[in-house]
């Protein structure tokens, strides 16, 4: 999710727990923002990990990105870490226990967040390397912060305000209605899966940006990726999308051209992509992750690898650019107006 998010689920939750944290029935206007705060710092820590950059290696930070960081074995520390920075601001006001829980509620509230979305987390380090990620919500969703941001900001106005209890209710009823509105989709998407005489795939789908109606599915069969569109309103309509051939070991060889550096990048990023890689349609030198795409019917990676010349080091590319055309039939799909 994004950082506003972050921030808000965790200081609202936070706020929710201060009186608890305090030790009385409430908690004064002051003491309760301390430790929205707290948990607010707490919830923008596990995205430290984006810092783990090289220049040398453009695949490094998809190796660390939601990893470690974002593991439940790792909450302890990382909200330890939190709260070791914030406890010489407020050791006159507060206690270390208080901070720390705020920052612990914080820093869980980030995981289970991100388990929420499409790009998912390694939840479960070092139990098991595989990615926990439920994509019933967008990582940008605008309504899914304002449930947040309203109770949190009503909170912190008013020290006798129990705003900030509204929160996980309302952010677990908006949730409920996103894994509905998927499990819709996932019907959808199989009825236009067998349309095209594929019947044994498996079939991910997900909502796209800021919104749980306009859905993208995608699956692989004998060697090609497909997505379509579904949107799913008071009635369900499906969008047949595009497809493209996936990039198999044999393909990647040739484009390694015998670099091996090159070749271990390609399989590095096929294994972050879950196997989805392809061409990139729109930039012939790039190989990117089909999972993802500005128009939920095409096959327009947003993010790939490319080399500019023979020997050159791998570079990691993002292309989230939207012609006019394409707003124009994300809309039309979104709306449910009819395409001419």
């Amino acid at each position: 999710m994004d950082s506003v998010t972050h921030a808000a689920m965790g200081a609202v939750f936070a706020a929710a727990l201060s009186p608890r944290l305090v030790g009385t029935a409430t908690a004064d206007l002051a003491t309760r923002r301390r430790l929205a705060v707290c948990g607010a710092i707490g919830g923008l820590l596990p995205d430290a990990d984006t810092f783990i950059q090289s220049s040398s290696d453009a695949l490094l930070i998809l190796d660390y990105h939601r990893h470690f960081t974002h593991a439940l074995a790792f909450v302890p520390v990382g909200a330890l870490i939190a709260a070791a920075l914030l406890w010489p601001f407020w050791r006159q006001q507060l206690s270390f226990r208080p901070i720390y829980i705020a920052a612990l509620a914080g820093y869980l509230a980030h995981l289970l967040l991100d388990s929420c979305t499409s790009y998912g987390t390694h939840l479960w380090l070092p139990f098991s390397s595989d990615q926990t990620a439920w994509s019933v919500i967008a990582v940008f969703d605008p309504s899914f912060t304002v449930l947040l941001l309203v109770p949190l900001f009503l909170s912190l106005r008013r020290a006798e305000s129990k705003a900030a209890l509204w929160a996980l209710p309302l952010a677990s009823i908006y949730l409920s209605i996103a894994t509905f509105q998927q499990s819709r989709v996932e019907a959808m998407a199989a009825e236009l899966m067998q349309a095209r005489g594929h019947g044994a795939a498996t079939v991910s789908a997900k909502p796209t940006m800021a919104n749980l109606i306009l859905w993208r599915s995608i699956y692989s069969h004998q060697g090609r990726v497909y997505a379509d569109a579904i949107r799913a309103g008071w009635t369900l309509r499906g969008y047949q999308g595009s497809s493209a051939p996936l990039i198999d070991s044999n393909e990647a060889r040739l484009i390694a051209a015998g670099e091996a550096d090159r070749l271990r990048d390609i399989e590095r990023f096929q294994e972050h992509s879950k196997g989805f890689v392809v061409r990139d349609p729109n930039q012939p030198d790039t190989i990117g992750d089909a999972r993802y795409a500005m128009l939920p019917t095409e096959i327009a990676p947003l993010w790939g690898i490319r080399w500019k010349s023979p020997g050159a080091r791998t570079e990691l590319v993002t292309d989230r650019d939207m012609s006019p055309s394409s707003r124009q039939q994300f809309l039309d799909m979104l709306l449910a107006r009819e395409r001419g």
